[in-house]
């Protein structure tokens, strides 16, 4: 989708004799989305304000992934608008229904007069009726969500409850932010009707992975080193939250069964699987080397420990940032067929998807790339500049097209 152009600016500004007012419903400062805040706040056809049903990220929250209190160290709540709405929850979180209660948040927002509103996810009780308020209010509002249907069979009373619903809430937004193929497969599987979709991709601030490249090259060789890993080892890289829907375990066994000396596999991150990824790593430390959770500014380095990235998750992984990030740093990947971005993003001059119905795959992938070792270091370049194809920038065009069809067609 192309930028908005001097004509449209122009266009949009008349309609409305101002900027337009925009506001954002999500749970908390999310690293993937204030940089697009902090953007738009720069803008001078929108005005931006942010509203925060969890938290602002002012401190560490316990994280139930990683299990442990996470304070991201990069900024993330400022440079633009915002406001902490409280929450009333007595679990509050968005591992929950219940764990966004905040009932001052639909006057909150339109006291601030807003001439439309996009909501991230429905799947909490305020996000739930914050949409139908301010839809009963006739205010636009635009949805973005990334859920598809790639684990979900499909049938049953639950699959039928589920679309009796989704059809319901589906009918209040104006516009839906469509991230990828398998989210708009999702949305039509409910009734959305076409003229609604609009493609405004899952991105990354790419150029703070891809920034000051030969100086994180340099510090993942000697991180290497210190790990003992030698520059003859190929590093195969997972780096996520260690719970059961990434199948974390399932690739640690896929490694082992490659039964290569010139392969090691790095495991960073934390989380309920923690003691058994431990243990497996323990009983073969000439092949698995584990790393703690690892923060926002130093995964430009985690990333380039790797000669090949891999997310082998089975279900639940609706999009898969963490392969676009992978991208950024110029390293090729292999991801499921389960994750949501792999249709979109994943293509054979950066990666591979591998089938999770298919048994082995996984493991006949990697010694594929194993043999290869020339196509490995020759997808670093395509990787790299795939990753521009999913940059922020990609985002903010897209969204700004989006509000100006609300504010000039309807």
């Amino acid at each position: 989708m192309r930028p908005l152009s001097d004509q449209d600016t122009a266009e949009l500004r008349a309609e409305k004799g101002r900027r337009l007012r925009v506001a954002f419903i999500v749970s908390h400062p999310i690293q993937y989305y204030a940089p697009l805040y902090q953007r738009l706040a720069g803008r001078h056809e929108v005005q931006i304000k942010v509203f925060f049903t969890w938290h602002a990220g002012t401190h560490a929250v316990h994280d139930h992934g990683f299990g442990m209190p996470v304070a991201w160290d990069i900024p993330l709540a400022g440079g633009y608008d915002f406001e902490a709405v409280e929450n009333v929850s007595r679990d509050p979180g968005t591992h929950r229904f219940w764990g966004l209660r905040n009932p001052s948040l639909v006057s909150r927002i339109l006291d601030w007069r807003p001439d439309a509103v996009h909501v991230t996810g429905w799947a909490w009780a305020s996000h739930l009726k914050a949409l139908k308020a301010l839809h009963d209010r006739k205010v636009p509002l635009l949805f973005r969500g990334d859920s598809h249907l790639l684990d979900d069979r499909g049938v049953g009373m639950r699959w039928w409850f589920k679309k009796m619903i989704l059809r319901h809430i589906y009918r209040w937004p104006a516009l839906f932010l469509v991230t990828g193929k398998a989210n708009r497969a999702y949305y039509q599987a409910f009734g959305v009707e076409g003229s609604k979709l609009v493609n405004c991709p899952h991105s990354i601030d790419v150029s703070r992975f891809a920034a000051s490249a030969a100086v994180f090259e340099d510090e993942a060789r000697r991180w290497r080193e210190d790990l003992g890993i030698s520059s003859h080892q190929t590093v195969l890289l997972f780096a996520g939250k260690f719970e059961q829907r990434k199948r974390p375990l399932e690739f640690m066994k896929a490694v082992e069964e490659l039964k290569r000396k010139d392969a090691v596999a790095i495991m960073v991150g934390g989380g309920e699987l923690q003691a058994e990824i431990e243990a497996a790593a323990k009983a073969r430390p000439d092949l698995f080397k584990i790393l703690p959770f690892q923060n926002q500014s130093r995964m430009p380095v985690v990333y380039r420990l790797a000669d090949l990235f891999v997310l082998p998750s089975a279900n639940g992984e609706t999009w898969g940032l963490a392969v676009n990030e992978a991208l950024a740093c110029g390293r090729p990947v292999l991801v499921s067929d389960k994750v949501g971005c792999a249709a979109d993003v994943v293509d054979k001059s950066c990666g591979r998807v591998f089938s999770w119905a298919e048994s082995g795959d996984l493991s006949k992938t990697l010694s594929t790339f194993l043999d290869d070792l020339d196509l490995l270091r020759a997808m670093r370049g395509a990787a790299s500049a795939r990753a521009w194809d999913f940059d922020l920038e990609k985002t903010e065009a897209a969204l700004l097209q989006g509000l100006m069809r609300l504010s000039l067609h309807g």
